[in-house]
């Protein structure tokens, strides 16, 4: 049973992965039995009635009815599951505490319903390719929260990593670090450290973990004939994306905006959106699939181009048609850590983020390789009428305009071509098939939706 220190601790901690906090009783008891549904299906966690979504404890008056109807509700989970529930006095207010194990027979149902935590929020799997995929990893445990058998807690935690974990998710002083990884579920039941543990706080995860570092590659070209720089960024995973954020910048145009308002710093101004890589690396050490111990994160920088891979495609939890508006995470624990740093936000919207950014810098709009690896490619800026200066006396001019075209709009039609070219629709097609199959042009997508994708080759 927590005792009052140990629950303020939580409190402190603030809402994830493995607690989650009511201001009251809510009017469907149902919600809270959800919640608790979720944790059991998957590393265990608590929840708090009478805290509220900034961390401060008002308080709650429950009597017996509703006591008894919230342990009713929690009984209607099948498998049974046992879990502690207890009133526990906190500086002179009353919480109602659920202390929800990670269930040893998973999976757990609901009214028919599988729940599940997914960084700080609880969801309903309402699919038949979502139900399918639990019950293929319910016997399998997640990677990082397996135990690293090897690691100490003394000897390969550095407390310096702890340190900027704190300050970076506003958890300074919030408590000591013993309770903090309790809190957070980072170490097992019998006190060793979880994979996912080692790779966050780690004084040096490549010691257990080899592979699960990021390659960085800058090739001269858009082949991968010749290699100009090879580095591996090692450390923490927070420490990898900082360092290749850093290693990007010296690759790739950076420029300064005129000196920031009121002295402020100047702003810089990447050739591609920063943002855009800073969602596609942490999203890579988030979703990586750490099981397969043959591959790395890579990065790799082109003339044209910057691939960014990680291993394991899409989440089999997630249809292709749900790609880019939901996420499921194949290492929770490292998500929800990543989240209280503030570097991952609402499930699902980094792929957005990431189309929104290309999209109001007007660059070619982002290619996502879902199968085995997952590789985003993000086009660069290229000087486009001196490269098809170097055209112009291997094309005809009416290639030349289509290419003219295509650049100033990505997703123009066929239709549209015509009417500003003033060629026929079959001419138009000879032209374009003309310049595919000399591998200048590519179609992304359908007739609709899709859009054009100009090859930056040298005559």
């Amino acid at each position: 049973m927590l005792n009052p220190t140990e629950i303020k601790s939580i409190v402190a901690s603030g809402e994830g992965y493995n607690a989650e906090f009511k201001v009251s009783i809510p009017s469907k008891i149902k919600e809270i039995t959800e919640e608790v549904c979720a944790f059991a299906n998957a590393s265990g966690g608590v929840v708090l009635i009478g805290v509220d979504d900034a961390n401060n404890i008002k308080g709650i008056t429950i009597d017996n009815a509703k006591r008894s109807a919230i342990q009713n509700s929690i009984n209607e989970i099948s498998p049974v599951l046992k879990c502690d529930f207890n009133i526990v006095e906190v500086d002179g207010k009353d919480l109602a505490v659920i202390e929800v194990p990670s269930g040893q027979n998973k999976p757990y149902v609901l009214s028919g319903a599988i729940y599940v935590r997914q960084g700080p929020n609880s969801q309903k799997l309402t699919t038949v390719e979502e139900m399918r995929d639990f019950f293929q990893q319910a016997d399998k445990i997640y990677f990082d929260d397996a135990t690293c058998k090897d690691a100490d807690i003394e000897k390969d935690i550095a407390k310096e990593n702890i340190k900027t974990f704190r300050f970076e998710a506003g958890l300074v002083n919030a408590t000591s670090d013993e309770q903090l990884f309790t809190n957070l579920k980072l170490i097992t039941n019998d006190g060793q450290l979880k994979n996912g543990t080692v790779l966050f706080f780690g004084s040096n995860p490549e010691k257990f973990f080899e592979k699960a570092v990021i390659r960085c590659v800058v090739f001269d070209g858009i082949d991968k004939r010749y290699i100009i720089d090879d580095k591996v960024m090692t450390g923490t995973l927070y420490q990898q994306y900082q360092k290749s954020m850093v290693w990007l910048k010296s690759k790739l145009d950076v420029r300064y905006d005129i000196e920031g308002e009121g002295g402020k710093p100047r702003k810089e101004l990447w050739e591609i959106p920063e943002i855009a890589f800073k969602e596609t690396i942490i999203n890579s050490l988030a979703h990586r699939d750490y099981y397969d111990k043959g591959a790395r994160i890579t990065i790799e920088v082109f003339d044209d181009r910057v691939e960014i891979s990680n291993p394991g495609g899409l989440v089999s939890a997630v249809p292709r048609s749900e790609f880019g508006k939901r996420s499921a995470s194949r290492n929770p624990l490292i998500f929800g850590l990543f989240e209280r740093m503030r570097l991952v936000e609402q499930i699902g919207s980094g792929i957005t983020r990431i189309r929104d950014v290309m999209n109001d810098e007007r660059l070619t709009p982002p290619e996502f390789n879902i199968d085995g690896m997952f590789t985003v490619i993000l086009r660069r800026p290229i000087e486009f009428e001196k490269w098809v200066e170097r055209w112009v006396d291997n094309l005809s001019e009416n290639r030349i305009k289509i290419l003219k075209n295509i650049y100033k709009n990505p997703k123009i039609s066929k239709r549209e071509l015509e009417a500003i070219i003033g060629l026929s629709g079959s001419a138009i097609d000879k032209n374009i098939d003309f310049l595919r199959n000399f591998e200048l042009l590519e179609r992304k997508g359908n007739t609709k939706s899709g859009h054009w994708i100009i090859k930056f080759k040298l005559p």
